[in-house]
């Protein structure tokens, strides 16, 4: 079985980012000890801009290629038109259940979630009983994500983790995510996240907290190993990221300095009509990733 970096490179395409109507307002921080980064639509563009799961973005075909990819055996145009429901029904009854324990906004395990919709299509009669071993479920799930969120890095992405690196920044990564959100990294640049200045520990996914933003969760967790780690705290940090709720709301309430990325026109998102939104203000706006290194002094 492929590597499944690999599956990344060979159903994703140079994308370009398509120009918003935001002005950038590149007003200096100072004393900034880390940058924390959201990763769909800030540090990679994203063909429905978001995660798939969360831009519940799907078609019958993609579920198809994507068994027909991963080597089931069955009945799999029926399969894919029976899985996206699938998917969509287990995807909503997690999140019922975890708001049924106090979880306000939930995250899947999407590994987990695909497990369980190929069981269900096994019973439907329309798949030959798998195997259910999880290495070629993460790969149905990643060839899924490719086809209906195809991703690729941001313009300037690469250089401007150089920079922030080279400059002693602490780097770290608050993001509504999968188990596949860090093999982009390492797809694309040939790199671990280590490798590229990202402090592992700092690097928090919603997936395995299994809580998504706009939770009041995430923040305090890289706040956590941000002072064990380095001795900064939140006001010494500033967040980056392309939505004013999931992003700038959130890590602003947390005690961050924020800086809103309007770079791309499919993945901004200002909220305006949301009121927990209409007082919030980003410390700065960009409109490329290459403006972000002057802004902190």
């Amino acid at each position: 079985m492929k590597p499944l970096e690999h599956i990344v490179h060979d159903l994703c395409r140079p994308m370009s980012p398509l120009p918003t109507d935001t002005a950038a307002r590149l007003d200096h921080l100072p004393a900034v000890k880390a940058v924390l980064f959201d990763v769909y639509g800030t540090l990679f563009i994203s063909g429905s801009g978001d995660v798939g799961t969360a831009a519940a973005t799907d078609t019958a075909e993609a579920m198809t290629q994507a068994l027909e990819a991963a080597h089931y055996k069955g009945d799999l145009k029926k399969a894919g038109e029976l899985g996206k429901d699938r998917l969509k029904a287990e995807v909503l009854e997690w999140h019922t259940a975890s708001r049924a324990a106090g979880i306000e906004f939930p995250e899947v395990d999407i590994a987990r979630i695909w497990k369980k919709v190929i069981v269900r299509l096994r019973k439907d009669g329309v798949l030959k009983p798998p195997r259910l071993d999880i290495e070629p479920i993460r790969k149905l799930a990643l060839e899924y994500e490719c086809l209906v969120n195809p991703v690729w890095p941001m313009p300037d992405c690469l250089e401007t983790l150089h920079t922030l690196k080279e400059r002693g920044l602490v780097i770290g990564i608050v993001s509504n995510a999968q188990f596949y959100t860090p093999l982009l990294f390492s797809a694309f640049f040939e790199q671990t996240l280590a490798d590229l200045g990202f402090d592992t520990d700092c690097c928090i996914w919603s997936y395995k907290e299994l809580k998504a933003k706009p939770s009041a969760d995430l923040f305090p967790r890289a706040e956590k190993y941000l002072k064990r780690n380095h001795g900064i705290k939140l006001s010494e940090t500033v967040y980056v990221g392309n939505d004013m709720l999931n992003d700038i709301y959130c890590a602003s309430r947390a005690g961050c300095k924020t800086v809103l990325f309007a770079g791309d026109r499919r993945s901004l998102r200002l909220r305006e009509s949301d009121e927990r939104c209409m007082d919030i203000n980003p410390d700065a706006i960009i409109t490329s990733l290459d403006q972000l290194s002057d802004l902190i002094q």
